[in-house]
C-alpha cells in the first residue's frame, strides 16, 4: 500500500486528443474515399446480379424453357451470388486495413507525446480512460489530456 500511495497516476483520453487532430480527418477523407470507390463496384455486381436473377425468373415458369437452360440460369445467379458475397468480404477487409494502415502513424504520434508527457513529469502509470475502464477516478488524478494536446501541437 505504501508503494502505491507514491506513485505518480495520470489519465488522459485518447478520444479526445485523436477528435483534435487534422490528421485523423485527412485519414477519413481517404477511408471514405475508398468506401465510395469500393461501393460503386458492389452496386455493379448487384445489377449484373439483378439482371441474371431477373431473366431466369423470366424463363423459370415458362415451360417450354428446357431444364438444360434453367439449370445453366440458375447456376449464372449463384454464382453472382457467391461473387457478391466474396467482394463483400473482401471489400471490408481492405476497408479494416486501410484504417489500420492510416491511424498506425497517428496512434504511434500520439503515444509518442504521452510517453514524453510521462517522462517529463515523472509519471509511473498513464491511463487512457477512453480505452481502459475505470471504475473510480479521485480528483486527485492528473489528467494530462491538455498537455499531451500541446505536445501535439493542437
Amino acid at each position: 500500500m505504501v508503494m502505491l500511495a507514491q506513485s505518480k497516476i495520470a489519465v488522459y483520453d485518447s478520444q479526445a486528443v485523436l477528435n483534435e487532430l487534422p490528421d485523423k480527418a485527412q485519414a477519413e477523407t481517404k477511408l471514405q474515399a475508398l468506401s465510395d470507390r469500393l461501393q460503386a463496384e458492389y452496386k455493379t455486381l448487384q445489377a449484373d446480379f439483378d439482371k441474371k436473377y431477373a431473366e431466369y425468373q423470366a424463363i423459370a415458369t415458362d415451360p417450354a424453357t428446357p431444364a438444360a437452360i434453367r439449370d445453366r440460369r440458375v447456376q449464372e445467379v449463384q454464382e453472382s451470388d457467391k461473387r457478391i458475397q466474396a467482394y463483400q468480404q473482401q471489400a471490408a477487409r481492405e476497408l479494416k486495413d486501410k484504417e489500420a494502415e492510416l491511424m498506425a502513424p497517428i496512434n504511434a504520434a500520439i503515444n509518442a507525446a504521452v510517453r514524453e508527457v510521462g517522462d517529463q513529469m515523472g509519471y509511473d502509470l498513464i491511463l487512457d480512460i477512453a480505452k481502459t475502464p475505470v471504475s473510480y477516478l479521485s480528483n486527485n488524478v492528473t489528467d494530462i489530456t491538455p498537455l499531451v494536446k500541446q505536445k501535439l501541437g493542437l
